[in-house]
C-alpha cells in the first residue's frame, strides 16, 4: 500500500491528523503540561471505545477466524457478535475506569485546568471518529472484517499513553521533552492504527451468498 495514495484517498485519516494538529497546536501555543493532554487523549481513548462498539454491533458479515469464545472457536452469529460487543464495552470501560482513578490522582483537576481547551480538543476528536465511522461504514458492508481485529484495534491506540505517564512521572509534568514525546507518539499511534483498521477492511472479498449472517 502506497502511504501517500492512501491519505489522498482517505478523508477520514486526514480529519484525524488534523484533530491531533489541533491539540498539539493548543498544548504548545498555551503550555499546557502533559497531565492536561492526559485528559484529552483518555477522552478520546473513550470516544474510540465507543465507536468501536458501534461498529460491533453495526457488523452485518463478519469473519471469525482463529477467535475464540470460552476456548471454543467462535461462529459468525448475531449471538457472538454481542457477546463480543458486550465483553468489549465491560473490559474497555473497566480498563478506562481504573486510569480515571489513576488520573485523578495524578492530574487533579484545578483552577487552572484548561477545561475550555481541553473541551473543543475532544469535540474535534469526537467530529473526527464520528466522520470516520459513517465514513467507512459501507466497506464493512462490503467487506468482511475480523470482529476480534475490530475488537483488538483500539487497545493498540492507548499504548502510547502508558508510555507517556510512566516518562512523565520520570520526567516532570512540566517538562517539555515529555509533552512532545506523548503527542508524537499518540498522534503516530492514531494514524499507524488507523491505517491498520482500514487495510483490515480492505483486505477481505464479500463471502458467498450463501454465507450465514448476522443479522
Amino acid at each position: 500500500m502506497n502511504p501517500s495514495k492512501y491519505f489522498r484517498a482517505d478523508s477520514s485519516a486526514a480529519i484525524l491528523v488534523l484533530s491531533n494538529l489541533v491539540t498539539i497546536a493548543f498544548a504548545l501555543a498555551l503550555k499546557w503540561d502533559i497531565r492536561d493532554v492526559m485528559w484529552i487523549y483518555w477522552g478520546q481513548s473513550i470516544i474510540i471505545g465507543l465507536f468501536a462498539f458501534l461498529r460491533i454491533l453495526d457488523l452485518k458479515q463478519f469473519s471469525t477466524e482463529g477467535f475464540r469464545i470460552n476456548n471454543q472457536p467462535a461462529r459468525p452469529t448475531r449471538q457472538t457478535r454481542w457477546q463480543v460487543a458486550g465483553f468489549f464495552a465491560l473490559h474497555y470501560g473497566f480498563f478506562h475506569f481504573v486510569y480515571l482513578i489513576f488520573l485523578l490522582a495524578l492530574a487533579t483537576p484545578d483552577s487552572s485546568t484548561p477545561f475550555l481547551g481541553i473541551g473543543l480538543c475532544l469535540l474535534a476528536f469526537l467530529l473526527s471518529h464520528a466522520f470516520s465511522f459513517w465514513h467507512n461504514r459501507q466497506r464493512d458492508r462490503d467487506k468482511k472484517p475480523n470482529i476480534g481485529c475490530v475488537m483488538f484495534f483500539p487497545y493498540g491506540r492507548i499504548i502510547p499513553m502508558h508510555f507517556a505517564i510512566i516518562l512523565g512521572g520520570w520526567l516532570g509534568p512540566k517538562s517539555t521533552g515529555a509533552l512532545l514525546l506523548f503527542l508524537v507518539l499518540k498522534t503516530l499511534a492514531d494514524v499507524l492504527m488507523h491505517m491498520a483498521e482500514h487495510a483490515d477492511r480492505d483486505a477481505a472479498s464479500l463471502p458467498p451468498s450463501d454465507t450465514p449472517r448476522a443479522v
